[in-house]
Protein backbone atom coordinates (compact mmCIF):
# COMPACT_ATOMS: atom_id res chain seq x y z
CA UNK A 1 0.00 0.00 0.00
CA UNK A 2 1.27 3.21 -0.89
CA UNK A 3 1.34 6.10 1.35
CA UNK A 4 -0.17 9.49 -0.41
CA UNK A 5 1.66 12.64 -0.32
CA UNK A 6 -0.12 15.54 1.52
CA UNK A 7 1.05 19.32 1.23
CA UNK A 8 -0.51 19.82 4.72
CA UNK A 9 -0.92 17.99 8.45
CA UNK A 10 -2.21 18.41 11.44
CA UNK A 11 0.02 17.32 14.53
CA UNK A 12 -1.45 18.12 18.11
CA UNK A 13 -3.84 20.83 16.81
CA UNK A 14 -0.98 23.34 14.86
CA UNK A 15 -0.82 22.94 10.60
CA UNK A 16 2.36 22.17 9.36
CA UNK A 17 2.75 22.63 5.67
CA UNK A 18 5.89 21.04 3.59
CA UNK A 19 7.36 24.56 3.64
CA UNK A 20 6.95 25.23 7.23
CA UNK A 21 5.70 28.68 7.07
CA UNK A 22 3.02 28.36 8.94
CA UNK A 23 0.46 30.36 7.06
CA UNK A 24 -2.19 28.25 6.60
CA UNK A 25 -2.59 27.91 10.51
CA UNK A 26 -2.48 31.28 11.12
CA UNK A 27 -5.30 31.87 8.81
CA UNK A 28 -6.98 28.70 10.26
CA UNK A 29 -6.84 30.03 13.75
CA UNK A 30 -7.73 33.88 12.90
CA UNK A 31 -11.00 32.25 11.45
CA UNK A 32 -11.91 30.04 14.66
CA UNK A 33 -11.13 33.79 16.98
CA UNK A 34 -13.25 35.88 14.76
CA UNK A 35 -15.88 33.22 14.79
CA UNK A 36 -15.76 33.28 18.81
CA UNK A 37 -15.41 37.10 18.48
CA UNK A 38 -18.37 37.31 16.67
CA UNK A 39 -20.59 35.31 19.15
CA UNK A 40 -19.81 37.16 21.56
CA UNK A 41 -20.44 40.64 19.66
CA UNK A 42 -23.85 39.13 18.65
CA UNK A 43 -24.66 37.63 22.38
CA UNK A 44 -23.49 39.80 24.66
CA UNK A 45 -24.87 43.47 24.91
CA UNK A 46 -22.30 44.92 27.19
CA UNK A 47 -19.63 46.65 26.15
CA UNK A 48 -17.82 47.60 29.45
CA UNK A 49 -14.23 46.50 29.20
CA UNK A 50 -14.98 44.57 32.46
CA UNK A 51 -16.98 42.69 30.72
CA UNK A 52 -15.69 42.23 26.48
CA UNK A 53 -11.59 41.91 27.70
CA UNK A 54 -12.15 38.85 29.82
CA UNK A 55 -14.40 37.05 27.27
CA UNK A 56 -11.92 37.91 24.75
CA UNK A 57 -9.27 36.64 27.16
CA UNK A 58 -10.81 33.62 28.20
CA UNK A 59 -12.70 32.31 24.77
CA UNK A 60 -11.02 34.36 21.74
CA UNK A 61 -6.93 34.70 22.37
CA UNK A 62 -6.39 31.07 23.47
CA UNK A 63 -7.06 30.24 19.66
CA UNK A 64 -4.28 32.69 18.73
CA UNK A 65 -1.87 31.64 21.28
CA UNK A 66 -2.20 27.63 21.65
CA UNK A 67 1.21 26.16 21.04
CA UNK A 68 2.54 29.52 19.30
CA UNK A 69 6.13 28.96 20.50
CA UNK A 70 5.97 26.47 17.68
CA UNK A 71 3.96 27.97 14.48
CA UNK A 72 5.00 31.65 16.06
CA UNK A 73 4.22 33.31 12.03
CA UNK A 74 7.26 33.80 9.91
CA UNK A 75 5.58 36.53 7.56
CA UNK A 76 4.36 40.18 8.38
CA UNK A 77 1.15 39.48 6.38
CA UNK A 78 0.70 36.51 8.61
CA UNK A 79 1.34 38.96 11.64
CA UNK A 80 -0.94 41.74 10.77
CA UNK A 81 -3.63 38.87 10.32
CA UNK A 82 -3.48 37.57 13.65
CA UNK A 83 -2.94 41.48 15.00
CA UNK A 84 -6.52 42.17 13.78
CA UNK A 85 -8.31 40.13 15.97
CA UNK A 86 -7.39 42.21 19.41
CA UNK A 87 -7.71 45.11 17.10
CA UNK A 88 -11.49 43.92 16.41
CA UNK A 89 -11.79 43.43 19.65
CA UNK A 90 -10.75 46.78 21.33
CA UNK A 91 -12.94 48.66 18.81
CA UNK A 92 -16.39 46.62 20.22
CA UNK A 93 -15.35 48.34 24.00
CA UNK A 94 -17.23 51.77 24.89
CA UNK A 95 -15.41 54.64 24.46
CA UNK A 96 -12.16 53.40 22.69
CA UNK A 97 -13.32 52.91 18.99
CA UNK A 98 -12.36 56.03 17.75
CA UNK A 99 -8.64 55.77 19.45
CA UNK A 100 -5.51 54.22 17.50
CA UNK A 101 -4.94 50.87 18.44
CA UNK A 102 -1.47 50.84 20.30
CA UNK A 103 -3.23 53.63 22.68
CA UNK A 104 -6.28 51.57 22.77
CA UNK A 105 -4.17 48.37 24.24
CA UNK A 106 -1.78 50.38 26.47
CA UNK A 107 -3.11 53.72 27.71
CA UNK A 108 -6.82 52.07 28.23
CA UNK A 109 -6.42 48.71 28.80
CA UNK A 110 -3.15 47.81 30.05
CA UNK A 111 -2.15 44.89 27.57
CA UNK A 112 0.27 43.97 25.11
CA UNK A 113 -0.20 43.25 21.19
CA UNK A 114 -0.17 39.61 20.19
CA UNK A 115 3.25 40.26 18.64
CA UNK A 116 4.64 41.27 22.13
CA UNK A 117 3.09 38.62 23.62
CA UNK A 118 4.58 35.94 21.65
CA UNK A 119 7.92 37.53 22.05
CA UNK A 120 6.87 37.80 26.23
CA UNK A 121 6.40 34.16 25.85
CA UNK A 122 9.21 33.08 23.89
CA UNK A 123 11.78 34.95 26.73
CA UNK A 124 9.97 33.31 29.60
CA UNK A 125 10.46 29.90 27.77
CA UNK A 126 14.25 30.98 27.39
CA UNK A 127 14.60 31.18 30.85
CA UNK A 128 13.05 28.42 31.88
CA UNK A 129 15.33 26.29 29.20
CA UNK A 130 18.60 28.27 30.84
CA UNK A 131 17.50 27.86 34.38
CA UNK A 132 17.22 24.31 34.22
CA UNK A 133 13.00 24.01 33.79
CA UNK A 134 13.28 21.47 31.52
CA UNK A 135 15.20 18.36 31.28
CA UNK A 136 18.80 18.86 28.76
CA UNK A 137 17.57 22.22 27.96
CA UNK A 138 20.20 24.07 28.17
CA UNK A 139 21.80 22.01 25.65
CA UNK A 140 19.89 24.18 23.30
CA UNK A 141 22.14 27.59 23.91
CA UNK A 142 25.79 28.03 22.94
CA UNK A 143 26.78 30.19 26.03
CA UNK A 144 29.08 33.28 25.43
CA UNK A 145 31.81 33.25 28.19
CA UNK A 146 33.14 36.61 28.16
CA UNK A 147 34.00 38.30 32.13
CA UNK A 148 33.84 41.77 30.48
CA UNK A 149 31.00 41.39 28.26
CA UNK A 150 28.80 44.48 27.85
CA UNK A 151 25.10 44.56 28.66
CA UNK A 152 23.83 40.91 30.47
CA UNK A 153 26.16 38.00 31.47
CA UNK A 154 24.16 35.19 30.03
CA UNK A 155 24.77 36.15 26.39
CA UNK A 156 23.89 33.20 23.90
CA UNK A 157 25.59 32.67 20.35
CA UNK A 158 23.64 32.56 17.38
CA UNK A 159 24.44 30.27 14.82
CA UNK A 160 24.72 31.05 11.19
CA UNK A 161 21.78 29.03 9.00
CA UNK A 162 20.97 28.92 5.45
CA UNK A 163 17.15 29.54 5.00
CA UNK A 164 15.39 32.09 6.70
CA UNK A 165 12.86 29.86 7.90
CA UNK A 166 14.99 28.12 10.45
CA UNK A 167 16.37 31.89 11.39
CA UNK A 168 12.24 32.27 12.58
CA UNK A 169 11.82 29.30 14.80
CA UNK A 170 12.19 29.22 18.42
CA UNK A 171 15.39 29.23 19.59
CA UNK A 172 16.68 31.18 16.73
CA UNK A 173 14.20 34.09 16.43
CA UNK A 174 14.57 34.50 20.01
CA UNK A 175 18.55 34.79 20.91
CA UNK A 176 19.20 38.54 19.36
CA UNK A 177 16.22 39.65 21.97
CA UNK A 178 17.27 38.21 25.01
CA UNK A 179 21.57 39.11 24.62
CA UNK A 180 19.78 42.77 24.19
CA UNK A 181 17.64 42.25 28.10
CA UNK A 182 19.17 43.76 30.65
CA UNK A 183 21.60 41.96 33.35
CA UNK A 184 19.06 42.04 36.31
CA UNK A 185 16.34 40.93 34.04
CA UNK A 186 18.39 37.56 32.61
CA UNK A 187 19.72 37.46 36.45
CA UNK A 188 16.50 37.08 37.71
CA UNK A 189 16.24 34.35 40.70
CA UNK A 190 13.04 33.25 40.21
CA UNK A 191 10.48 33.25 37.21
CA UNK A 192 8.12 35.72 38.93
CA UNK A 193 10.27 37.99 38.94
CA UNK A 194 11.58 37.78 35.82
CA UNK A 195 8.25 37.99 34.61
CA UNK A 196 7.50 41.61 36.59
CA UNK A 197 11.09 42.47 34.99
CA UNK A 198 9.91 41.57 31.37
CA UNK A 199 6.90 43.56 32.05
CA UNK A 200 9.08 46.47 32.16
CA UNK A 201 10.89 46.30 29.35
CA UNK A 202 8.76 44.91 27.16
CA UNK A 203 6.18 48.22 27.94
CA UNK A 204 8.99 50.51 26.53
CA UNK A 205 9.15 49.21 23.13
CA UNK A 206 7.28 49.87 20.50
Amino acid sequence: MWLESSSVERDLGVLVDNKLNMSEHCATVTKKANRMLGCINKGITSRDKEVIIPLYSVLVRPHLEYCVQFWSPLYKRDVDRLERVPRRATRMIKGLGSLPYKERLREQLGLFSLEKRRLKGDLITMFQYLKGGYKDGDSLFTRIHMETMKGNGCKLLLGRFRLDTRGKFFPMRTISHWNNLPREVVDSPTLDSFNIWLDGVLGHLV
